[in-house]
């Protein structure tokens, strides 16, 4: 039951405040532990007055569709934040663009600008998760990334909404660089007239490329590490002996070396700590140390 006094903390908005909630069942991985408090802000006003008044010394973490996300089993402290709903979910396509909200999810997307012949939007077929996670870490596949299409994105801040353009959030490989306590609220992504069946045998070729190569029916979380300059994660984890390994019930995929699996009983502990076995197996052979792609958050449980 949620404790009055502490919940009068957090200011007082309308949408829907949950303490010490699950947080698995939103990941992909379907591991961690709980939220101390999990907050879903009804629109963007909502988002704007939490921020507002959210005490400084509160700690915030923004989660969306969670697919390249492992939460730690001993949970969140602070405010967990997830946009969902109609709120955020909005997706309006105009003749050269299409503006999304943060919980819209890439493919959906991709998928409204493929139905109104709009072009250069078809790799964000190929990416699981929401346009607000693709802005906040540039996401990428398929010869293209977030950079390459953004015309704008709407951050909500403490001090109210700023629109920035992508040379304001200085992209670089898997990043962006947000205002402090900024949260991804909606984007615009410039695209072109384009002839309808050939952007629709694009997003097949990519649908088929990825379920040929990658375990999209597993409990994963997409991509693990960063591309090192000049190389390919899933080649020097496959050079290191890694396909296959096992910790606990976390596996390293077998058709794609670059991402884990929860076989059905791991732990979040599982996942991270296999993670980390790799990056020292791939540092032994090849001098190279990978970086995590996969945001990890909260506590290991003691």
């Amino acid at each position: 039951m949620t404790d009055p006094r502490s919940r009068a903390t957090l200011p007082p908005i309308r949408g829907r405040v949950q303490q010490a909630a699950p947080l698995a069942p939103f990941t992909w991985f379907r591991v961690g532990g709980a939220a101390e408090w999990l907050v879903r802000p009804a629109d963007v006003d909502d988002l704007l007055l939490l921020l507002r008044d959210l005490p400084d010394q509160m700690p915030l973490a923004v989660i969306g569709a969670a697919s390249n996300l492992i939460i730690r089993d001993g949970g969140v402290r602070g405010v967990v934040l997830r946009l969902a709903g109609k709120g955020f979910g909005d997706i309006v396509v105009e003749p050269d663009g299409i503006i999304a909200g943060a919980a819209a999810l890439d493919a959906v997307v991709a998928e409204h600008a493929a139905a109104a012949g709009l072009a250069g939007l078809e790799f964000l077929s190929g990416i699981p998760g929401a346009i607000g996670g693709a802005v906040a870490m540039n996401a990428g596949a398929y010869g293209a990334e977030v950079k390459d299409v953004l015309d704008w994105a709407e951050i909500a801040t403490p001090g109210g909404m700023l629109r920035l353009t992508a040379a304001d959030l200085h992209f670089a490989y898997r990043k962006a660089v947000l205002p402090a306590r900024g949260v991804v609220a909606r984007a615009r992504f410039h695209a072109r007239r384009g002839d309808p069946a050939s952007i629709a045998a694009r997003m097949a070729e990519i649908r088929t490329a990825r379920e040929a190569t990658q375990p999209v029916r597993a409990r994963t979380g997409g991509s693990t590490f960063k591309n090192p300059p000049g190389a390919k994660a899933w080649a020097l984890v496959d050079a290191a002996g890694c396909r296959g390994l096992v910790r606990g019930g976390a596996q390293v995929s077998e058709k794609h070396t670059n991402f884990l699996l929860n076989l059905g009983s791991a732990t979040a502990a599982d996942i991270e700590e296999l993670g980390e076995e790799v990056r020292t197996r791939v540092l032994a052979t090849s001098g190279i140390t990978l970086e995590w792609e996969i945001k990890r958050i909260g506590e290991v449980m003691p």
